[in-house]
């Protein structure tokens, strides 16, 4: 099992082996959880909205998806 340190300020480095075996990279998000005495992170699941860049959008359109893209952003800054 891979040992971390915590540093000053409080932040961890996820070992190398662990980033690959799941494919995190940097900038991507990750879920953590704590459950009783532990710790548990894992790959976040985003749900950014997609934009058919094929077409116009209206200023309304891109009003509204750039809220939901600011709303699901703000859900992981906390």
């Amino acid at each position: 099992m891979p040992l971390t340190k915590v540093t000053r300020n409080y932040q961890i480095t996820i070992p190398a082996e662990i980033r690959k075996a799941i494919g995190i990279k940097e900038g991507e998000y990750l879920d953590v959880e704590l459950r009783g005495d532990e710790i548990v992170i894992r790959k976040a699941q985003l749900e950014w909205p997609t934009l058919d860049l094929g077409r116009d959008f209206t200023p309304k359109e891109i009003e509204e998806n750039t809220r939901k893209a600011l709303m699901e952003a703000s859900k992981w800054e906390e």
